[in-house]
Order: C-alpha cells, then sequence, then structure tokens
C-alpha cells in the first residue's frame, strides 16, 4: 500500500525545510575551495554554528559548551553542601539561648521568693546549668551529645530539643534512602519501614544474581517500583540507575572538607547508631562499587554557593554536574557532524534547554543531508566531494563574485549559456535555469517517455526538458595561472585567487562549453592542476615565483587548443625563479637579472603564438609593477592592479567583456 500525503495552501505561517543540502553547501563553500576538504568544512560549521535558511541560529559546539560552562557556574553557586546542617545548629543555639533564659528566670524567682534555702539550691542549680552550657562543644554532634544528657531546666525547650533530634534523625534517614530513589518525599515510621524493605529485597535480588540464581527483578518491580520512577526496563537498567545515583551521592561527600565530613560521621553514628537501616547501606554500597567500579567514586565537584544546600539537592546538582562533564567530555572529542548523532538529546535538552538540543540535533544531520543530496561521497573513512559537489561549489563561488558587481556592470549578469542563437549546432542539451527556453520537443518527449517507461498520458517533469543548443560563434583557449607561492596564504590571497578559479571554470563550462580552460599553478616550478582536483589544490610550502616555467606550461597546453588563446595570471610577486638549461631550478630574492630575462623570453614566444596575457597583481609592489610593464610592453597584454577583494569581479568582467569583443568582431566579419 502506497504513502499518502496531504496539502494544504501556504498562508505564510508554516515553518519550510530549516536546512538543505543547498543553503548548507553555500556555508561551507569557502571552507572547501581554501582547504578542498569536506571534513574540515563540516568541523568548521559543527564548531561555530550557522543559519538555516530562515535566518535561525543553528548554535555551534562551542557556544553549547560556553552555554554548558555558564550552568556549571550556576549549579555551583546554588548553595553550599558543607553548610548543610547550619539550620539545625541555628536552632539549636537558639534552644540554649532559650535554656538559659529560664535558669536565669528560676533563680531569680528563688532569690525572690524570700526562702533562703530554696535560693540557695537555686543558685547552686544555675550555676551547675549554666557551666555546662558554657562548655558546650562547637560541633553540632558533640553539642547534640551533651545535651542528651542535660537536665533542662525549660520544659518548652527540652520539648524543643527532643523534636529537632527526631526531626534530625528522620532527615539523616532520607539523606541514605535519597542516594537510592528519587521518590524520597517526608519520612513517616510506615514509609521508613517500606524503605528498608526495599533496600533489604535489593540486597536480595543483587545476590542472587551474584550467585547465578534468578534475581527475581520483575517481583521486586511489582512490590518497590514507585521507588523509581524512571521505570528502569531491566535489572541492568535499575543497577546503573542506583549506581550513578549512590557516585553522585558519594561525590557529595568527597566535596566536603575533611572536619565537614567527619562532623557528618559522627552525626550518623550517633543519630543512627548501628541501625538496620545503616547496615543496608553498607551492604548495597559495597555491591554497588563492586558491580560498576569506573562510576567515579572517587569524584567531587565544588558546590560553594553562600546559601546551605539540602542534601536532596546536593545530589540533583552533582547528577547534573556529572552529566555535564560527560557530555563537555563527548562534545570536545567530536570529530565531525555525524559524531554527535551518539549525544543524548534527551539529556541535553534537560541540561541545557530546547535551543541546544535542536542545534545539536541539527548539526548531527548535516552530513547526511549532504550525502543524500548527491554532494559528498565517503571514501575510504573520510568524505570526499562528487562530481556533483564540485559543480555546486563553483557554481556558488560564480553566484558568489557576480553577485558582488555593480547591477550595470554587466547589464543583468545574466549570460546566455548556449552562445548567441544564430545557428543551430544540431545538438541539444538539459535545460538549466536561465537558459532560453528553445525546446527541443522531440528529444523531451523522448526523455519523458524513458522515465515513464511508456504509457499515455505523458506527464512531463522539468528534469525532461531539453533545448537546442545553438552554434557558439567564438571559441577561445585560456589557460589560467594561480600563483601558489608561500606568499599568497601569508597575504591572505590564496581564497580568492582559488576561488576565482573555480567560478572561472562554472563559468566556461556551463555558458561557453565549447570553450577550453586549463589550470596551472606555479610556485617553484609550475605544474598542470586537473578541474575535479581544484578543491584539494593548496599552496606550496617553498619560496620561489616561477613565472617562467608556468608560461611555458601553459603555452605548450594552449598549442594543442585553436581559437583565440590567452593566458590568465593571477599572482602577488614579481619572479623569483627560473629552469636553468640544466633542467634545475634557480632561485634568488629579490630577483635575479637571469630569471627576468628568461622570464620575459618566455613571453616573447607567447606572443609569437599569438597568446595574450593578462595578468591579475595582487598587493603590487613597485618592483613587480615595473616587471608587468615589461611583459604587457612585449606581449600587449593587459595588466589589473587589484586587490583580494575585487580580483573576482575584475577578472569575470574582462574574461566576458573579452567574450563580447569577440563575438562583435566575429559579426562584423560575418556582415562584411
Amino acid at each position: 500500500m502506497g504513502l499518502r500525503f496531504q496539502y494544504s495552501r501556504w498562508d505564510g505561517t508554516q515553518q519550510g525545510f530549516d536546512l538543505d543540502a543547498d543553503s548548507l553547501l553555500s556555508e561551507i563553500t569557502d571552507e572547501l575551495i581554501h582547504h578542498g576538504d569536506p571534513n574540515a568544512a563540516l568541523r568548521r560549521i559543527m564548531q561555530q554554528g550557522m543559519r538555516d535558511r530562515n535566518g535561525r541560529n543553528i548554535e555551534g559546539v562551542r557556544e553549547t559548551l560556553e552555554r554548558l560552562r555558564a550552568k556549571r557556574d550556576e549549579i555551583r553557586e546554588r548553595g553550599n553542601v558543607g553548610h548543610e546542617f547550619d539550620d539545625v545548629a541555628s536552632e539549636l543555639n537558639d534552644i540554649v539561648d532559650e535554656e538559659r533564659l529560664a535558669v536565669d528566670q528560676a533563680e531569680r524567682a528563688a532569690n525572690n521568693s524570700g526562702d533562703t534555702r530554696r535560693a540557695e539550691v537555686a543558685r547552686e542549680s544555675a550555676l551547675e546549668r549554666r557551666l555546662r552550657l558554657d562548655l558546650l562543644p562547637d560541633d553540632l554532634s558533640r553539642k547534640i551529645e551533651e545535651l542528651t544528657h542535660y537536665d533542662f531546666q525549660s520544659p518548652d525547650a527540652q520539648q524543643r530539643f527532643e523534636q529537632l533530634t527526631e526531626r534530625l534523625r528522620e532527615r539523616l534517614s532520607q539523606r541514605q534512602f535519597e542516594q537510592v530513589s528519587s521518590a524520597v518525599e517526608s519520612m513517616t515510621p510506615e514509609s521508613m519501614a517500606r524503605m528498608k524493605d526495599m533496600m533489604s529485597a535489593l540486597n536480595d535480588m543483587l545476590e542472587r544474581r551474584q550467585r547465578g540464581d534468578d534475581p527475581q527483578f520483575e517481583d521486586f518491580m511489582k512490590n518497590f517500583g514507585d521507588f523509581f520512577p524512571e521505570n528502569p526496563a531491566t535489572l541492568d537498567e535499575l543497577l546503573e540507575l542506583i549506581a550513578r545515583r549512590m557516585a553522585a551521592a558519594q561525590a557529595v561527600l568527597n566535596s566536603m572538607l575533611p572536619e565537614q565530613r567527619a562532623e557528618l560521621q559522627e552525626l550518623m553514628d550517633q543519630m543512627l547508631g548501628d541501625s538496620d537501616l545503616r547496615g543496608q547501606m553498607q551492604r548495597l554500597s559495597g555491591n554497588m562499587q563492586q558491580m560498576f567500579p569506573n562510576m567515579g567514586w572517587n569524584d567531587s565537584q565544588e558546590l560553594n554557593g553562600d546559601q546551605p544546600m539540602p542534601f536532596g539537592e546536593a545530589l540533583r546538582s552533582m547528577q547534573e554536574l556529572g552529566d555535564l562533564d560527560a557530555l563537555e567530555q563527548f562534545l570536545m572529542n567530536a570529530t565531525s557532524p555525524a559524531a554527535l548523532q551518539e549525544v543524548d538529546l534527551d539529556a541535553v535538552r534537560r541540561l541545557l534547554g530546547d535551543v541546544s538540543a535542536e542545534s545539536l540535533d541539527r548539526l548531527a544531520r548535516l552530513t547526511e543531508t549532504l550525502r543524500q543530496a548527491g554532494l559528498i561521497d565517503q571514501k575510504e573513512g573520510r568524505l570526499e566531494l562528487t562530481p556533483r559537489g564540485l559543480r555546486s561549489i563553483g557554481k556558488q563561488a560564480l553566484q558568489d563574485l557576480f553577485g558582488r558587481l555593480e547591477r550595470d556592470a554587466l547589464g543583468q549578469h545574466r549570460i546566455e549559456r548556449i552562445g548567441t542563437g544564430h545557428e543551430r549546432a544540431h545538438e541539444t542539451k538539459p535545460y538549466e535555469y536561465g537558459n532560453p527556453f528553445h525546446l527541443d520537443l522531440q528529444q523531451t518527449l523522448r526523455n519523458a517517455l524513458r522515465r515513464q517507461g511508456g504509457g499515455l498520458p505523458l506527464r512531463l517533469s522539468p528534469d525532461d526538458f531539453e533545448i537546442d543548443q545553438t552554434e557558439q560563434l567564438t571559441r577561445s583557449s585560456t589557460v589560467l595561472m594561480v600563483d601558489l607561492s608561500l606568499s599568497m596564504p601569508m597575504r591572505d590571497n590564496f581564497l580568492p585567487a582559488k576561488k576565482v578559479a573555480m567560478a572561472l571554470h562554472s563559468l566556461i563550462t556551463s555558458q561557453f562549453p565549447r570553450d577550453y580552460l586549463g589550470l596551472v599553478g606555479f610556485s617553484e616550478t609550475a605544474r598542470e592542476l586537473r578541474h575535479e582536483n581544484l578543491p584539494e589544490v593548496s599552496w606550496d610550502f617553498v619560496y620561489g615565483t616561477n613565472m617562467q616555467h608556468g608560461f611555458a606550461l601553459a603555452r605548450r597546453m594552449l598549442a594543442r587548443q585553436t581559437g583565440t588563446k590567452q593566458i590568465i595570471m593571477i599572482t602577488d610577486g614579481e619572479p623569483t625563479a627560473h629552469i636553468r638549461p640544466d633542467g634545475e631550478v634557480f632561485f634568488s630574492y629579490p630577483p635575479a637579472h637571469a630569471t627576468i630575462e628568461a622570464t620575459l623570453r618566455e613571453v616573447v614566444r607567447c606572443t609569437r603564438d599569438d597568446i595574450r596575457i593578462n595578468t591579475f597583481m595582487l598587493d603590487a609592489t613597485g618592483a613587480l609593477r615595473s616587471f608587468i610593464e615589461q611583459l604587457t610592453e612585449i606581449n600587449k597584454g593587459r595588466a589589473f592592479f587589484t586587490t583580494p577583494e575585487t580580483l573576482g569581479e575584475y577578472l569575470l568582467v574582462d574574461f566576458l567583456e573579452h567574450k563580447r569583443s569577440l563575438r562583435t568582431s566575429s559579426g562584423r566579419r560575418r556582415a562584411s
């Protein structure tokens, strides 16, 4: 049964697809042109983020890490677990003050009674009580111990003390239970008894499993599942849940100062003694540490806020800090967007909010988006651009450069891709956006039949359209020479030059398909570059600008071509190297006279072969200007003193004006 879809009219409120391959490729075009490595480009997007085609921000990993670290600081400032029982100590001091007041009042009442014997007994009793109160120790556990054996003067103070110690005992018991369950709220005798039963059953279940017996997990969850609202589906999930909670509780303890830990231990010993609860806890802790030795039992986190922090809140904070640490480690080790598919988005949403979770989810789909669009493919564990991806990058570079031009520089800037339309070449080509719609009906129908497989009615798709290819009146052959010497990246000239190379290749292959474009890279020596390898081309880590070898190689390449011939050279330095007659490379800076002479001799050879040399100079120095003036005087080509920002516009405008002049002259010859 086929899938069914329902469509409605767009009313302006619906959001479209946020992340499409074209907008993503546009975002990373410069990175791909500069380094030619989809892996590096996608890593940059992953780190820095981007905006989708609706203009909404996709948060990068760096921003997520900043948010994460701010969240960590906020948690650490929530409170101080070392002052967990400050409220108990404060109330205890208030009880002692109430007792002192009662002692004073009893002594005054006896003195005012007129009974000498009563007054004397009252003074002795008051002296003894004040002495014991004055000698109370500062630490909480010992103070409670002393007051437990103290004969209170005030019945109210004694009642408050007994109530306080009972609440403290319940609180310490709850502290124990909270290490195991997140569903602990208040401690009643009934709930405490049931909690003890749960812990006993839990230990029994663990030990049955260790013996190889049936642990009876289902029975345990049936009886005590309400203690675990996370609803673990298996015993392993339950044990990991408890182990993480107990490890976080241990981290809370580890974060306290040694004297604070000692005081807490004394308080536990005093208030809980050798109770069955403590025995079950020690038994469970031993089991957990044995089963999960790598859970981080020795970890600690700073909780250094100003306010006292209850243990339950400290436990939650410690778990959050542990989760933040794990997430930070994961993000810092992620080497590609695809690696983000392993992140726990629910945890990210809980810790950092919806924005970070949605951003990581979309970043994780970057690679797959480009792969499904056919722009990249994976070979031997690495991502590589496909031929379609290469064409798309060139087209994007071309659109980017044309987008910077003034509107009147080239009319409407749209160049017909199939010649001037004078004579039919009896050839067709697939229709592309911007082509004149000279539809070849026969080939279009053949395409539709081939796709549909026959049958009526015949339904046309835009992909079926085939248009007439018109005769190109003129053909030109161009070799683009790009300086790859070390000075190009050092002066930030490399990316604009390489971008122009890809844009020019895209322009010629799409709009002037009969033209020839060769590519030469030159530094210490020159070499021919293949179009499909353009994105991977990088600068050479050598010194030397060997124009002579570049001109010689370009001249040999153009000798095999027809039509008007030209060399377009992009450089930022004068010639400093040439090939000697013995085949060795000669290098000298400043340029040697021999290098200048060898380069100009090659310019003369190009001129004799009717090859024009147009030079685009970046950061031109006086020496470079002087050399280029000599070159243009010999060759009658043109020189452009430009910048990295305007290089592309200058070169493309010049190339298209050259094409127009060729068409115009050709048209005049036909008319005559």
